[in-house]
């Protein structure tokens, strides 16, 4: 007999697994950050079937929201020559 907490954490150790490997293999530089803000979740979710609220809570509000914010940030303020894809012209 499957218990539930045993699925749960197949399912965002799944989820995390191939976020963790899309992080890595996007190509724009937004996907990634979309990518590691899921992989950073799913953690948070992780903890909390570990029975670590505030820990899954500092993860989720700390690294999941305030890390891909900044990336973003940083993403934006870069000059735009390099967020573009290179043209065959240049």
């Amino acid at each position: 007999m499957v218990d539930g907490e045993l699925v749960a954490f197949v399912i965002l150790s799944a989820i995390e697994v191939a976020s963790a490997i899309m992080v890595v293999t996007a190509k724009k530089l937004v996907h990634n950050v979309f990518w590691l803000a899921m992989t950073l979740i799913t953690i948070g979710g992780i903890y909390l079937l570990f029975r670590a609220e505030l820990i899954a809570l500092i993860q989720i509000i700390v690294y999941a929201g305030a890390v891909p914010v900044l990336f973003l940030f940083g993403i934006m303020l870069t000059r735009r020559k390099i967020m573009e894809e290179p043209h065959e012209s240049e």
